[in-house]
């Protein structure tokens, strides 16, 4: 295993750069795509390879209900500071699971909620008008059906302080965004990037990165549906400053009152159409930037591949038959 198993765990590192730049160079629907492969991946590889030093870590514990041989000096020597190493591991991997069962938690909670609290409108209204003074507006993503529970659609609940803010043509723009959302099911990216922060934190800048560009997939595609960019900034806008935080403040807002995003999504909506390209230009900030995080993320798989391939050989031949 030797330093292979710690490389995981730091090589998140290399794809700061492009969570930056790929916003400047790339279409945001490639941005959250690329963004949240490269985050599932290091997060999965960080959490395998806390589990391999956890398992080292676990085999010197007396009781441990491993084989003795697992305790044995050979395998300690497969990872540097086996002793350190594999005491740390565990209280680590135990609250990256931790964090990460708490988050989950709390996102089917407030799915349920917001589901419950709409169930008192008219099942086939879209959107779902809530009679609440204050402007606000986000998508709520469907449930899967369970049984003796139906499955539920996904739905729009804006606030009826909202849609007298709004004239006509803004609205067409706000409902074409929260649509934008349910269609292209960015709670799914959102939730797979916060796991991967819960397990690195190294990955949080991702997650940020990702919460911004869903907003801009979506923008790009309300301005595509009402035709105009210029009508869509405008809403966007004028829904910040008058929004105020809604009920379910981890659900994908139409534009939340936060001072930095909404400026920034404003002034690329007033620029032109985004390049559809699948990869930065090469030889630019962007590109090497690119680069850089596709082979550290390659880096951070081979090594994870590696140290459980090498504990497992070694765990083999140290437990006897």
């Amino acid at each position: 295993m030797g330093v292979f198993v710690f490389l995981p765990l730091v090589l998140p590192l290399t794809a700061l750069p492009i969570a930056r730049l790929a916003e400047q160079h790339l279409h945001p629907r490639v941005t959250t795509r690329l963004l949240t492969l490269l985050a599932t991946v290091l997060g999965v590889c960080s959490t395998l390879c806390l589990a391999l030093l956890m398992v080292v870590g676990t085999a010197q514990l007396p009781g441990n209900p491993l084989p003795d041989g697992w305790s044995d000096p050979e395998v300690r020597a497969a990872v540097p500071y086996a002793e350190v190493a594999g005491a740390a591991a565990i209280p680590l991997l135990a609250a990256a699971l931790t964090v990460c069962a708490v988050a989950l938690r709390r996102h089917r909670r407030i799915r349920a909620r917001t589901h419950r609290a709409l169930d008192v409108l008219p099942a086939g209204a879209d959107p779902a008008v809530l009679p609440d003074d204050d402007p606000y507006a986000y998508a709520v993503p469907g449930t899967p059906g369970r049984p003796g529970r139906p499955a539920r659609p996904g739905r729009i609940a804006v606030s009826r302080g909202m849609l007298r803010s709004l004239d006509g043509d803004e609205r067409r723009a706000l409902f074409a965004h929260e649509r934008a959302h349910l269609r292209c099911h960015h709670h799914r990216y959102l939730l797979a990037v916060r796991l991967a922060g819960c397990v690195n934190p190294l990955l949080l800048p991702l997650r940020s990165a990702v919460a911004f560009a869903t907003e801009r997939w979506a923008d790009e595609e309300a301005a595509q549906v009402v035709g105009d960019r210029r009508l869509t900034a405008r809403a966007v806008g004028r829904a910040a400053l008058i929004s105020r935080p809604g009920p379910a403040p981890e659900l994908a807002h139409f534009a939340a009152p936060a001072p930095g995003p909404v400026p920034r999504r404003v002034a690329a909506l007033l620029g032109p159409v985004p390049p559809v390209r699948h990869w930065p230009p090469a030889l630019t900030p962007a590109g090497l930037a690119a680069l850089m995080a596709a082979a550290g993320t390659a880096a951070s798989a081979l090594s994870a591949l590696n140290a459980a391939v090498a504990l497992f050989l070694v765990l083999k031949a140290a437990t006897p038959l």
